[in-house]
């Protein structure tokens, strides 16, 4: 059954779809941006009335066709695209709790190997579970965070503002994947209550949270600025562990050669020098 969330996220991607995109003239007055409601049920092919009652909330059941139809019509992308499906199935299947916190002993044994490269595991929400020796060197001390998780740590510790060249764009890459957590599940105290902490503390996080972004684990780059070694451009990888609920390994590597892969040599000699 649709939600208050899907009927949110419905109107939001309305909203950021300009009408030439989609072909339909843009020189009348519309009295805000993004389509009408009308517009998106001609799109998707249902009619007005029933795509008004799945922004509104209202108790209908949409099917898997309808739900394409939308993602198409709405200009989806995957990760947008899974999160629709989530938020409207009527009985969302619960995340095993053990899984979600407990990291397997051999990825444990993994991190300890990685010894020269940052890597740690999150969960859904983006809570740091587990974490090798370079990632603290690299970013933080997770054990000493009143809350180690990567949202919390972006928007709630100034250190993370200095460290972060792009760190709006890292905030907000946070954002949608706690986001995407509260698809997967909605009634998640937990998850709750940091979205709570955050929206109370910070002025930016309330601001683009309510850009209902999306987006799962996956692959791309950030710069540090690291008061060790320097600037850093690093490639990070997030992979899905097989057996959990939503656990992600990530790494973090450089070109053999290059000045990053040298900061970050520094940093492992000063780490094991101790």
């Amino acid at each position: 059954m649709p939600t208050r969330e899907m009927a949110d996220f419905l109107r939001s991607r309305r909203d950021r779809i300009r009408p030439e995109t989609v072909g339909l003239p843009a020189n009348d007055r519309r009295r805000a941006p993004g389509l009408r409601r009308a517009e998106v049920a001609q799109l998707a092919g249902i009619s007005p009335d029933y795509y008004m009652r799945l922004e509104q909330g209202r108790s209908v059941r949409p099917s898997s066709s309808v739900l394409d139809a939308l993602a198409r019509a709405l200009l989806l992308n995957p990760d947008e695209r899974d999160h629709l499906y989530r938020l409207a199935q009527s009985e969302p299947a619960p995340l095993r709790r053990h899984e979600e916190e407990q990291v397997p002993p051999a990825v444990h044994r993994l991190l300890e190997q990685l010894d020269r490269i940052p890597a740690y595991v999150l969960n859904g929400r983006l809570d740091v579970l587990a974490w090798n020796p370079m990632a603290v060197a690299l970013i933080a001390d997770f054990a000493e965070m009143p809350r180690p998780n990567l949202v919390w740590y972006a928007f709630c510790d100034p250190r993370a503002r200095s460290l972060y060249v792009e760190w709006e764009q890292m905030a907000r890459h946070g954002i949608a994947q706690l986001r995407t957590a509260t698809g997967l599940d909605p009634g998640n105290a937990a998850t709750r209550a940091l979205i709570d902490e955050l929206t109370e503390r910070s002025p930016d996080f309330r601001r683009w949270w309510d850009r209902q972004d999306v987006k799962g684990p996956g692959t791309g780059r950030k710069e540090y600025q690291h008061p060790l070694v320097g600037r850093l451009s690093l490639a990070y990888v997030g992979m899905l562990l097989p057996g959990t609920a939503d656990q992600q390994l990530v790494t973090y590597t450089a070109p053999m050669g290059s000045p990053s892969q040298a900061a970050l040599d520094t940093l492992a000699d000063r780490l094991w020098a101790r």
